[in-house]
């Protein structure tokens, strides 16, 4: 059992790199994609918008299904949970490839393939931040240091994403279609054969006495749990924004295309990846440290993308504006992770912690689509408005999430 998950206190490399792989495709399945969407538009024949609803179609599916996958590997088990979720999303890419390559007009098989794969998203990547904490049980310290890891690998898919799929796209265009299935089917093989799921020492509540249990979750620690959500809902709507219209002002005003406009979009997101590395190896399960670290990110975030419109037109100053954004999630991404995944008792943690990834989804799919729309009269606007937003949620994390003490949940009464 060397190579297997043993215990809380001993978790081997291969589990680890194991669980990491599986965010790492899911970002791949998406970001991917961005930088290759203009090329979409033209070889498909579909408009700007349409080209946004590959990346959109793929999230709302995720945003409605992961609450679900979460309910169902609290009571089934997440390995159960995860593997046919990773075959469904292995299935879509070969939807969406194979109609791209034989079919004149492809779009309609490209979204039902992108649904596919959402829905595969939604049982598979959300599942890992409480696999985590099911492995270490109470000790937070790895726990953090592990959600680092595995936020790091799903930042470090958005810095291999765009290179990724532009040299695809070299190739062949739809090539990245079929590559998502190449990568689902690599982390099916190591989830199968490297994780392994600690027995469960007691049977779940019944479906009932679960729902009542989550909503008294929610009446009773509603204020800090919604304030996560409101973040990782803002956080993924500005970077799926910003990189949208990062890869289009690269192509029409910059005249960056393929590989080079790959390595280029490239360079914030590798900012975000390192950010994300160092803070999850710092926060230690530390309340205070998280809270400071996410106010900091915040403001950050609220300064930079203001600036995000006026700078399109110099590539070095957008650079250096978009990897200042890119820092500053990365600040952010892990330490809420470690805040939903650490608080929550472990028979609601598959459920509360999906319904954190579900949020981050949402932004995620409103990002694109309402980008293709504000970039054509309001793109300073638009940014503006995000750095405004930035400082209320400031505020809300100011006013409910509590350093005093843990916001560990109660025992809620059924």
């Amino acid at each position: 059992m060397n190579d297997q998950c043993k215990s809380s206190n001993k978790v081997s490399n291969w589990c680890v790199i194991s669980m990491a792989s599986i965010p790492l495709v899911m970002t791949l399945g998406n970001s991917m994609l961005i930088p290759v969407l203009p090329i979409f538009e033209k070889k498909a024949g579909i408009t700007s918008f349409q080209t946004s609803m590959i990346i959109t179609s793929y999230s709302i599916a995720s945003i409605f299904l992961i609450p679900i996958a979460g309910y169902l590997s609290d009571r089934y088990g997440r390995k159960i949970v995860i593997l046919p979720s990773l075959i469904l999303a292995l299935i879509g890419g070969l939807i969406s490839g194979y109609a791209s390559w034989k079919i004149s007009e492809p779009f309609t098989w490209i979204i039902i393939g992108r649904v596919l794969q959402g829905i595969g998203a939604a049982g598979a990547a959300p599942i890992i931040l409480p696999l985590v904490g099911d492995l270490y049980k109470d000790d937070d310290e790895k726990t953090s240091s592990c959600l680092g890891i595995i936020e790091t690998s799903n930042t470090f898919g958005k810095v291999l994403s765009p290179i990724l799929g532009a040299t695809f796209a070299a190739f062949l265009w739809y090539l990245p279609f079929f590559s998502i299935s190449i990568f689902s089917l690599i982390s099916i093989l190591l989830v199968l054969f490297f994780i392994k799921i600690p027995k469960k020492k007691e049977d779940p509540p019944e479906i009932k006495q679960f729902i009542t249990k989550t909503v008294n979750i929610f009446k009773d620690d509603g204020k800090w749990i919604f304030t996560v959500f409101a973040a990782g809902i803002f956080i993924m709507y500005v970077l799926f924004s910003v990189l949208f219209y990062l890869s289009d002002m690269l192509e029409k005003v910059h005249d960056l295309v393929g590989i080079k406009k790959g390595f280029i979009l490239a360079i914030p997101l590798l900012s975000l990846c390192i950010s994300s590395f160092v803070t999850g190896r710092k926060i230690k399960g530390d309340i205070g440290l998280m809270k400071k670290l996410l106010m900091i990110g915040l403001v950050m975030t609220g300064v930079s993308v203001s600036f995000v419109g006026y700078t399109s037109h110099q590539l070095i100053v957008l650079l250096i504006i978009t990897s200042l954004l890119g820092l500053s999630i990365g600040l952010m991404l892990p330490t809420l992770d470690a805040i939903i995944t650490e608080n929550i008792e472990k028979e609601e943690r598959g459920t509360i912690s999906s319904f954190y990834s579900s949020s981050r989804f949402i932004g995620v799919a409103a990002g694109p689509p309402l980008m293709s729309i504000f970039m054509k009269s309001y793109p300073n606007a638009s940014f503006i408005g995000a750095g405004i937003l930035a400082l209320v949620i400031v505020g809300l994390v100011f006013a409910f999430i509590k350093t005093d003490e843990k916001p560990r949940l109660k025992e809620a009464t059924i």
